[in-house]
């Protein structure tokens, strides 16, 4: 089956499988699995996340499932730390290794002295000296003492990579910082990898997050190669659609593709949220030149979607929600103000203020 559709119609797909154009009744875990991850290598970031996409978020909630090790920090995704489920980040790390091992390949500026080093018994020491819990310095100061003749530095990097760490709470703990503690994941939650999920399995997951999309959108958002014979495999089964230009995109026969008059709420993401990196052409979220939305880089600053497209981008300034924003009309921007508002509330700043710092045409570059 084919059908062309609009970039906005493409939008409202995707807003609508990331719960972002109405609110959602279901919990973090299942919100989590849903999406398959949320970035989160801000701590922060997927509180925001989940506050923009649940009818009701209790922060605490999130904190105590991660106690529990329903839910788990790794680096199983394009070798982020992502938020994810136990039971998914079983496979997906696993699925994740050659991601992994490429990036051990091109850190030798980090770390030369690997070269030519056998690294399975050190993994294997290192393993088990992670059974419990341990900070990245005592990791590095425990396998200086272990393996006196090789760069520790390196051995970390090493274990970065080769292990499947989790970052421990209290670290990523709403209202808590604390620095990195790493465990291994089968230790944490007290059962054994799995096989990889099948690439077949991924894109079925992704499309049901991210869809309609190509390969090159697979692949952009797991860092994985290889998905085109896989989407060729499974055409028979999918909804074939076009874009604008002609390009052919799958989906899944009964995912949502809602009218695209369907409105866009205001919507504030975090700084990282996979909605924005997940797709190999990014004017699905991005119909205009927004680089004067980040007056001094992109670091820090979270997004403002408005009608489905980023508009704005927001930073906390003391106590004061600060907003940059496009040209927008007076009745956007109160809505945009009502937004920040409560985002401000929801991160405890005790005046609920916003301040609006307009990008006019002449701004933009």
């Amino acid at each position: 089956m084919t059908g062309v559709l609009s970039a906005r119609a493409l939008n409202r797909a995707t807003l609508a499988r990331q719960l972002l154009l109405e609110p959602s009744p279901l919990d973090p875990l299942q919100v989590v699995e849903k999406l398959v991850g949320l970035q989160a290598q801000v701590p922060g970031n997927p509180y925001v996340a989940l506050w923009s996409r649940l009818s009701t978020f209790d922060p605490e909630e999130l904190g105590r499932q991660l106690a529990a090790g329903d839910l788990v920090r790794s680096a199983a995704i394009r070798g982020t730390i992502h938020l994810l489920t136990a039971d998914d980040c079983l496979t997906l790390w696993p699925a994740s290794q050659p991601v992994l091992e490429r990036e051990l390949r091109t850190h030798r500026d980090h770390a030369p002295n690997l070269d030519g080093v056998e690294l399975d018994g050190v993994m294997a020491w290192a393993r088990s000296f992670l059974d419990q819990p341990r900070t990245l310095p005592e990791l590095k100061k425990a396998l200086q003492a272990e393996f006196p003749a090789l760069d520790a530095g390196a051995l970390v990097l090493a274990c970065r990579n080769r292990l499947a760490l989790v970052q421990v709470p209290p670290r990523g703990m709403w209202g808590r910082s604390h620095r990195v503690t790493v465990s291994t994941l089968e230790a944490w939650i007290g059962r054994p990898l799995g096989p990889p999920m099948p690439m077949k399995d991924l894109v079925l997951r992704y499309l049901a997050a991210f869809g309609p999309a190509t390969a090159a959108d697979v692949s952009t958002w797991s860092r994985l190669p290889g998905f085109g014979p896989v989407l060729e495999d499974l055409k028979a089964q999918l909804h074939v659609v076009h874009d604008e230009s002609g390009r052919a995109l799958v989906d899944l026969p009964d995912a949502p593709r809602p009218d695209p008059h369907t409105p866009g709420p205001v919507r504030f993401l975090p700084e990282y949220d996979n909605v924005l990196l997940s797709h190999a052409d990014r004017t699905r979220f991005f119909d205009a030149d927004v680089s004067a939305l980040y007056p001094r880089g992109r670091l820090g600053r979270g997004h403002v979607l408005v009608d489905g497209t980023v508009q704005a981008t927001w930073i906390v300034d003391g106590d004061v929600i600060a907003v940059r924003h496009l040209d927008l009309p007076d009745e956007v921007l109160s809505e945009v103000a009502g937004g920040a508002e409560h985002l401000a509330s929801f991160l405890g700043l005790a005046d609920r203020a916003v301040r609006f710092e307009g990008v006019g045409a002449g701004d933009r570059r």
